[in-house]
């Protein structure tokens, strides 16, 4: 009986992981088309929302 619990497990986290991976596609994708957008109108990137901080 625990081989098909942990069968069920196995197959809800693979399903779990498989639905985290498409929600990181679909962010990945629009922040490509919003950056693609960005360079077209001929703005910048370089900088703009550049993270300041300590650097190692």
């Amino acid at each position: 009986m625990q081989g098909t619990t942990e069968s069920t497990r196995d197959t809800q986290l693979d399903e779990e992981l498989a639905d985290v991976l498409i929600a990181i596609s679909v962010i990945a994708k629009r922040l490509a088309r919003k950056l693609q957008a960005v360079n077209q109108e001929g703005g910048t990137t370089d900088g703009e929302n550049e993270r300041t901080g300590c650097a190692d």
